[in-house]
């Protein structure tokens, strides 16, 4: 059956669900990701196993898209985590924070949305592939909800420095 998920399959797949869930409780409970708060750690370790696990598993038998988001989301992620310690973004640092991990959010729902259309339901999924209409369609959902939120969440931060004086809270 073209849909079988091995059992590597099986646990990348309930860890991608969960971080994407924490990503979610976190960007609802506080407004963004932080890697300064225990949820948006959680998210942070789901998401470097899940990009781990992810790296041996090759349905075409070499490597994919998914694995190429898999390594950027690596690289991205300290960027974002150590944002505020890197003094070449400056006062910009905050911003980049939440624009990174938002960011790898993002990127985390690009294969999630590929293999979940193109697998289910098991007996006629409802993609043929990643250039499927459903697929684009959805990938341009998951990017225009990253833009929106990314600007909340960047407005939401300046208005807060400019009523704390440039102090921020990340909860």
């Amino acid at each position: 059956m073209p849909n079988h998920l091995s059992f590597l399959g099986i646990i990348h797949t309930i860890i991608s669900v969960i971080a994407i869930i924490v990503a979610v409780v976190a960007l609802f409970r506080y407004g963004k990701i932080s890697s300064e708060n225990g949820i948006g750690k959680l998210y942070i370790i789901l998401t470097i196993i899940t990009c781990l696990t992810g790296f041996p598993i090759m349905r075409t038998g070499q490597p994919t898209a998914g694995h190429a988001l898999g390594v950027i989301i690596l690289v991205i992620l300290p960027i974002a985590i150590y944002a505020r310690s890197i003094r070449f973004f400056g006062r910009a640092a905050d911003y980049i924070q939440i624009i990174l991990m938002s960011l790898t959010l993002f990127f985390s729902m690009i294969p999630a949305t590929v293999e979940s259309l193109t697998r289910l339901p098991i007996s006629q999924p409802l993609a043929s592939g990643p250039d499927s209409p459903l697929v684009k369609m959805w990938l341009g959902i998951w990017f225009v909800l990253y833009i929106v939120g990314t600007i909340y969440q960047v407005v939401k931060l300046r208005n807060s420095k400019k009523a704390t004086g440039g102090t921020v809270n990340f909860g």
